[in-house]
């Protein structure tokens, strides 16, 4: 027998919300989907207001739980402590988190210093070309398995990947577009490259054994996009352009 949308629903809520509240996880180091904080002292930007649209379809209250990096969200989707993720999705991270399609793209590409050889993306994956880069971001674990040549120099956080490549003095630093940006300012002479490695996808997640809730936010983030939420969120926090509303699938 066809479910109903409301027993959907309900299905949804109960694998989502065990607890009665949605507990969504906050990546705070994307600067994009995370861009302040409450008069509380909670997160702000697209990726909360993402996850309050959630509850809010789901009906149920919201907790966010902020976490300092990616790396630290994807290890807890094994310890009970969120329902759902909201992270860029990558193929290391899927062996323990169930994906949505994206709701947003980031272009990752590379800053290389003044006078540097290297002018386009195909360039750097070369025999003794040292790229610094943010350990476990997910443009990180993309290059991690695409790398061929190069070698991957990583540093925590985004501000010790450009520390590392100013002062190790390293070929190219790695990184979302929008930072390589405010990065470029502090570095004369510097460029970043035309065109992308790879566009980090942003998404929402949850655990493996919650097959109807994972269905549910497939079917939500498609209905953002087609509606035009996401993209009213971006403009509403001015990071529209520098995050790209990602296709429909």
């Amino acid at each position: 027998m066809t479910k109903t949308s409301n027993e959907i629903l309900a299905l949804a809520r109960a694998e989502l919300a065990p607890t009665g509240v949605l507990r969504a996880a906050i990546n705070l180091s994307n600067f994009l989907l995370v861009t302040g904080k409450s008069p509380q002292g909670d997160p702000e930007g697209v990726s909360p207001d993402m996850a309050s649209a959630v509850a809010e379809r789901l009906g149920v209250p919201l907790k966010l739980i902020a976490f300092d990096n990616p790396g630290a969200l994807a290890d807890a989707a094994t310890q009970g402590v969120w329902d759902i993720g909201n992270i860029g999705a990558v193929g290391q991270r899927a062996k323990t988190i169930v994906f949505t399609a994206a709701y947003a793209e980031i272009e990752a590409t590379y800053l290389v210093p003044a006078g540097s050889p290297l002018l386009r993306i195909e360039d750097v994956d070369r025999e003794g070309v040292r790229i610094a880069v943010a350990a476990r971001s997910a443009y990180g674990l993309w290059l991690s398995d695409n790398i061929r040549h190069a070698q991957l120099i990583t540093a925590n956080g985004l501000s010790g990947s450009f520390e590392l490549f100013v002062d190790q003095g390293l070929d190219a630093l790695s990184g979302l577009r929008p930072r390589l940006a405010d990065d470029l300012k502090k570095l004369p002479g510097a460029r970043i490259l035309d065109g992308q490695f790879t566009a980090v996808q942003q998404a929402i997640g949850t655990l493996p054994d919650r097959p109807n809730g994972a269905a549910f936010l497939h079917s939500f983030v498609e209905e953002a996009k087609a509606s035009g939420l996401v993209e009213n969120l971006c403009k509403k926090y001015g990071v529209f352009g520098q995050l790209t509303v990602a296709s429909m699938v």
